[in-house]
């Protein structure tokens, strides 16, 4: 495959971002709420308020990634957090492409860190993310729903 371009999602992306977030979702393990889903990309496909989305480009969008801001004491200020990335086809350089495209333009931004979370049990994940030059903390994330 020949490598697609990596770009700024679009709003007019939504539909086909909504598509290979249900596959990522799917394969995942993750329950996949279209009107969910498609109320949280809205914003970030408006505009920089929340984060970003990139997403790689064939014929069709083959991949995505996306980058929502936070704000840490630890970072110095603006850090971020890579929430997803999904590549169709795993092994053909597409997700690397698209978190090298994602490290460079939150740096851009202004963020002084990125941050990312795992499956406990996805250590192909972090592989990737160790070749990437991401280690593991002894943080560990929890969360409550509001």
């Amino acid at each position: 495959m020949n490598q697609p371009e990596i770009r700024r999602a679009r709003p007019d992306d939504l539909a086909q971002l909504c598509r290979l977030v249900a596959d990522f979702y799917q394969v995942d393990g993750h329950e996949f709420d279209a009107a969910r889903v498609r109320a949280a990309l809205s914003p970030l496909l408006r505009d920089d308020q929340h984060g970003q989305v990139w997403v790689a480009c064939a014929d069709r969008l083959v991949g995505y990634a996306v980058v929502t801001w936070s704000y840490s004491l630890e970072s110095g200020g603006r850090d971020c957090v890579l929430d997803e990335l999904y590549a169709e086809t795993p092994g053909q350089g597409v997700g690397a492409a698209l978190l090298r495209r994602a490290i460079d333009e939150a740096r851009s931004a202004g963020a002084a860190a990125m941050y990312l979370e795992t499956e406990v049990p996805n250590d192909a994940a972090r592989r990737f993310y160790g070749r990437h030059g991401f280690a593991a903390d002894d943080s560990v994330w929890m969360h409550r729903p509001l």
